[in-house]
């Protein structure tokens, strides 16, 4: 295993990112997003870093990046827009470094609004959307293979919400109960679910 970080060239100046890889072993290549800027979103959320663990434990390159204005990532919010640009940015560099791995993009709450619109443009094999804020920012298409996971008593983004959105695509939605948006006690029942139904 190695775990570097990096401050990758992006539209708005250098994105703050952190890559681990497991090495010759690898078999794809994991792009996670994390949550609101402004509300101490960072790429060290336990969400993410819960996300980042299974996939990683799968076999994938786990990247994940500050978002513009975060952490060591120049630039300033710009709600959603070039955000997008930053996803994109360090997928590109990524990509020349693993050019033939199958791409998984995942992102929590505001991420993955993000990373639903990023979707639409890079194609990748698996879409994770981990409590998407479906009521509160901009959401992309979500493609056949993407995998909804959600909080049964989310308080910010209501479960019924995210069941329309699913249904209005006919992706897979898994609920783990009782937790809330941001999985408070449950990362281990969350992290089981990305375990047992994504990537294949």
């Amino acid at each position: 295993m190695s775990r570097f970080k990096l401050r990758i060239d992006g539209p708005s100046g250098k994105i703050e990112t952190v890559i681990t890889d497991p090495g010759p072993t690898r078999r794809g290549l994991a792009l996670i997003a994390h949550p609101h800027p402004l509300h101490g979103g960072t790429l060290d959320n336990k969400v993410v870093t819960t996300i980042a663990s299974a996939l990683y434990e799968q076999g994938y390159v786990a990247v994940r990046p500050n978002f513009r204005g975060v952490g060591l990532s120049e630039g300033e919010y710009d709600h959603g827009e070039g955000e997008v640009a930053d996803m994109l940015a360090v997928l590109g560099f990524v990509r020349e470094r693993y050019p033939d791995l199958p791409l998984v993009l995942a992102g929590f709450s505001f991420g993955a609004a993000v990373q639903s619109r990023v979707s639409e443009i890079a194609r990748p094999k698996q879409l994770l959307l981990v409590g998407p804020a479906v009521n509160l920012f901009k959401m992309g298409t979500a493609p056949p293979h993407t995998l909804v996971i959600h909080g049964e008593h989310d308080e910010l983004v209501p479960i019924d919400k995210v069941r329309a959105w699913s249904a209005q695509y006919g992706v897979t939605l898994a609920v783990v109960r009782d937790a809330d948006h941001f999985f408070h006690k449950k990362l281990s029942q969350l992290k089981q679910h990305i375990l047992e139904l994504c990537p294949c």
